[in-house]
């Protein structure tokens, strides 16, 4: 989408400090490249993986992995073996993160591998319908759960949601544009209230396993209820829960000593996380029973008003700022995403551009949220969500095949961590067999998504195949890109 005087603006951008759209100049500061700085420190990475993962759903709903798996103990297991998969996953991630030192996640490694067709069908989805259904999802249920203590016992009027998830996604579109280093210091501020959350739920859950109330994990492996159809149904919840462990490849470049920092962060993360769960879910069964839980509508509240009493308004506070930590993680990853896919050339070139004072991707933040704010006040997001979330996985598993591939056709790429080939061998059949499950469980859902997804070809001829565009089109798409530079107070990254 990048226009003929492209190269000439980034040109005159990079050898200069101005650069001049119509008489008017935005002057760089002398003092220093304007470029993305290197912040993201190891506990900041470790606050983005967990700070993404955990979100609202362990605390308001487990039961989906209790539902198809049949009995406590199996669903236990499940949770395990879901945080090793996940594990794998991501150590897969670690080892494309530190031999492809760029930003852009998936969107890079599928470049990288496959070739830009295939990066561009992954961020056309990305950008059409997945990212922006998805941030709608958690910001509604940030707005849902801020309001609750105010309208307890009543319920909360749609209207009331829609304006606290607005204010509440405007404030994170504001604060990512404005500071990198203030919006990492927030996420780990955030991550810690998720683990107190946690914590909260935990240690009282545990007093009561010690004391004795055991009575609902007796018969836990009663293998009755069990059937085999419905294990990778549980095995899909339980996936989907882990799912995040990969937002901090979006931001290598800013990532500081990413040899080191990001396996490890990525290590820690999945041990913290999956030690959680699989301890959350003890807790919960120490006050319910299997069935009290899956007629619960939302688990940490109910565990919440039985043992902790009055204090159990604070459950929902917590739920909510645990879905402000995801927002905050997701954009803060997911724009620099458009940020690597426009310097790719694959996206409007002001995209790439950096704010001359803040040192943020401002026009790569801002993208999200007028597609978002779209979303929350039309369209049936939860159905888009559910023919998009196979689509999540379809394209991690090409990523991590694009791993094993490079691996043959780029054998002397530099690789300082390197996982066995079990890992990823494991990761991606797990994968591709969650994909088939999809196609066989909703074909109609999965068609209408990979019929979303195939639109990126049409797109990808007509946007970035085609060089010989006409004028007017070109004529439009440079003025696009000079009005928001302008505006916005961008200009390119120093080299």
């Amino acid at each position: 989408m990048t226009g003929s005087s492209a190269s000439a603006h980034r040109e005159t951008a990079a050898n200069g400090h101005k650069v001049s759209s119509n008489g008017t100049e935005l002057k760089r500061e002398k003092d220093r490249k304007v470029e993305l700085g290197k912040k993201v420190t190891l506990l900041r990475g470790i606050s983005i993986i967990i700070g993404t993962i955990v979100g609202a759903g362990i605390f308001i709903s487990p039961k989906g992995i209790l539902k198809h798996s049949g009995s406590v103990g199996v669903s236990l297991l499940v949770w395990i073996a879901c945080g090793v998969l996940s594990l794998f996953g991501a150590l897969s991630y670690a080892e494309l993160g530190t031999c492809i030192k760029k930003s852009g996640g998936h969107y890079t490694y599928i470049m990288e591998a496959f070739g830009p067709q295939m990066a561009f069908i992954r961020l056309w989805a990305d950008l059409i319908a997945i990212r922006p259904a998805g941030m709608a999802v958690i910001s509604l249920a940030f707005g849902q759960y801020i309001l609750e203590p105010l309208f307890m016992p009543c319920g909360i009027p749609p209207l009331a949601v829609k304006l606290a998830t607005a204010i509440g996604l405007t404030s994170v579109m504001y604060l990512n544009s404005m500071s990198v280093t203030w919006t990492a210091r927030i996420q780990i501020f955030l991550t810690v209230s998720k683990l107190l959350a946690i914590a909260i739920i935990i240690v009282p859950g545990m007093y009561q396993l010690f004391k004795g109330e055991t009575r609902h994990f007796e018969n836990a492996f009663d293998l009755s209820n069990v059937q085999l159809s419905g294990m990778p149904l549980a095995f899909y919840s339980g996936m989907y829960a882990y799912a995040g462990w990969f937002y901090l490849n979006f931001v290598t470049e800013e990532v500081d000593n990413p040899a080191k920092t990001v396996p490890l962060a990525i290590c820690i993360s999945m041990a913290i996380v999956t030690s959680c769960y699989v301890l959350t879910n003890v807790a919960y069964y120490t006050v319910m029973s299997a069935e009290e839980l899956l007629a619960s509508s939302a688990v940490a509240v109910t565990f919440a008003e039985r043992l902790l009493g009055n204090f159990s308004i604070a459950v929902p506070v917590f739920v909510a700022l645990s879905c402000y930590g995801t927002m905050n993680g997701s954009v803060f990853a997911l724009s620099r995403m458009f940020y690597v896919a426009s310097r790719e050339g694959q996206l409007p070139e002001v995209l790439s551009m950096i704010h001359v004072r803040r040192h943020t991707p401002l026009a790569a933040v801002l993208i999200m949220y007028p597609m978002t704010m779209l979303q929350l006040l039309v369209g049936d997001i939860y159905s888009l969500l559910n023919f998009m979330s196979f689509l999540r996985w379809l394209f991690i598993g090409v990523v991590v095949l694009g791993l094993i591939y490079l691996r043959y056709t780029k054998p002397d790429l530099p690789r300082p961590f390197k996982v066995p080939l079990f890992v990823p061998v494991v990761f991606c059949i797990t994968c591709f067999f969650m994909v088939f499950l999809s196609l066989y469980s909703d074909p109609v859902n999965t068609g209408i998504g990979f019929a979303i997804s195939l639109t990126g070809i049409p797109a990808y001829y007509i946007f970035i195949y085609f060089n010989h565009r006409p004028k007017w089109l070109q004529r439009t798409l440079d003025s696009f890109n000079r009005t928001l530079q302008i505006i916005l107070e961008v200009v390119p990254a120093d080299q």
